[in-house]
Formats: C-alpha cells, sequence, structure tokens
C-alpha cells in the first residue's frame, strides 16, 4: 500500500497514512472512540517531501499494515509549526470534508479571484483562527499579514478563506442580512461599519470562533501563503457542486 503524507489544518499536523484523502477525510473526520466528531481540512502533500525537522522517512518505516491486512491510518509527524515549514510547491491538493465524512478535493488555481471594492470577511484556519474583516481583498489581506503588517504581528504563513457577505459588504449598517448564518451578527455590523469610519483597514471580530466552518458561506476560496509565494484553492459555484457533487454539497449545507 502507498502511503501518502497530509497537513491536517485544524488542528495543524503533518501525518503519513495509508489511506487515500476520501479514506482518510472521512477516518479524520468521523474518527473513533479516541475523537470526537467534526470537519476535516486538509493538504495532501508530495510523497517526496522531506523537510528538515520532520522524521518524514522514520513515519514511513512505522506506516505498515495491522496483522489483519488493514491499513494503517495514521502516524503523526508534528503538530507544531508546520504550515510555515512546508514548501508551497510541495503542496498538491486541498480536501474538505464534512462531518460525517464525504470529501470533496480542489486543485490550486493559477488565477486569483477578482478583487471588488467591497468589504471582505475572512475566517483565519492556521497557524491562528480569528474571523476577521477588512477592507482588503485576498491577495492584500494576505500581504498585510504575511509580507508587509503595519501591526506588529506577523505570521510566517497563513491559511484562510474567504466568506459570504453579500449585501452586508456595501451596506453593512442596513442590507439585509439575507441566509447568511452568522452569530453575533450585529457585532459583525458594528465591525463593518468601523472599517469605514476609522483609520483601520482591518479588525477581528471573533478571536476562536467556537462553530466549525459552513461551507455554504465561502465566497470565492481557500488561501494558503507564506512570505514566498500565495496559493488559491477555489470552491466550486453552487451549480457545479449540485451537479457534480451532490452527496458532498448535501452533507456540507445539512
Amino acid at each position: 500500500m502507498a502511503v501518502h503524507l497530509y497537513l491536517s489544518l485544524i488542528p495543524e499536523a503533518l501525518i503519513a497514512s495509508m489511506l487515500t484523502p476520501e479514506e482518510f477525510g472521512a477516518y479524520y473526520a468521523v474518527g473513533s472512540e479516541k475523537k470526537s466528531r467534526g470537519q476535516a481540512i486538509f493538504f495532501e502533500i508530495d510523497p517526496q517531501f522531506r523537510g528538515q525537522g520532520f522524521q518524514v522517512d522514520e513515519a514511513i518505516k512505522r506506516c505498515i499494515p495491522h496483522e489483519d491486512g488493514s491499513p494503517k491510518r495514521s502516524i503523526y509527524i508534528s503538530v507544531y509549526r508546520v504550515l510555515e515549514n512546508i514548501p508551497l510547491d510541495a503542496i498538491k491538493k486541498l480536501y474538505l470534508t464534512t462531518q460525517d465524512g464525504r470529501t470533496l478535493g480542489i486543485e490550486p488555481s493559477q488565477d486569483l479571484p477578482f478583487a471588488d471594492t467591497g468589504l471582505h470577511l475572512y475566517r483565519e484556519i492556521s497557524p491562528v483562527a480569528p474571523l476577521v474583516v477588512s477592507a482588503h481583498g485576498p491577495q492584500a489581506f494576505y500581504e498585510l499579514i504575511v509580507k508587509n503588517p503595519t501591526s506588529l504581528i506577523k505570521l510566517p504563513a497563513v491559511c484562510f478563506l474567504e466568506l459570504r457577505l453579500d449585501d452586508l459588504a456595501h451596506d453593512p449598517e442596513y442590507a439585509e442580512v439575507g441566509d447568511l448564518p452568522y452569530a453575533n451578527m450585529e457585532h459583525l455590523r458594528s465591525c463593518l461599519v468601523s472599517l469605514r469610519s476609522k483609520a483601520v483597514s482591518s479588525k477581528m471580530v471573533d478571536r476562536l470562533p467556537s462553530s466549525g466552518i459552513p461551507f455554504r458561506t465561502i465566497k470565492n476560496g481557500f488561501f494558503v501563503g507564506n512570505t514566498k509565494k500565495l496559493l488559491y484553492f477555489p470552491f466550486p459555484d453552487e451549480k457545479t457542486l449540485v451537479d457534480k457533487y451532490y452527496r458532498w454539497w448535501r452533507s456540507a449545507t445539512m
């Protein structure tokens, strides 16, 4: 059996496994007696990757089938400062797994989404996980927190996604909320309004959101960047999800 390398984002960890991405997603999300049920978000890493400080070869040696022939599901290689120490060229594909174990794979794109003029809502995933509103589009937001920060806070690498604001992006004070499911909507409105009235371009809404990521609220996709480059993984539009990935989409919207 082939050994795969996965970079889990919630929580952050580098893992060797004999499971395929779909099997690993189901195992990691639905879990066993040792962990609770929840979403899984992870990258598949080039199996040839060998990074300084990561005992990848030793993990692969230990990744052998059980006595009954079943595959070894996981060997943890590292759980600390993983994202920043993996070159983006080693990241191959993003996988999103719903809480009942259905997995969607997303290929990276060379084209970043169009930066519109409205306000933005970002959920950082790793290495920190705040909810942030910003006047910056995705690339400018990445540059602000990784390459050219205006505050004392700087991250060596980051993975985040942009969430829908719909009409709130242009009229945060009075626009209808529609089907947006975010908690404490008045606080979110207040944070958005403050971007237009104060000399700040980004503002934290929630330091540690307690709920999972509502996949149906994803506006464009996922972004992962370090000091050298930014990768974009576009989330499929709703028609594509319904036509091609209906079972995953139904599970994601339940």
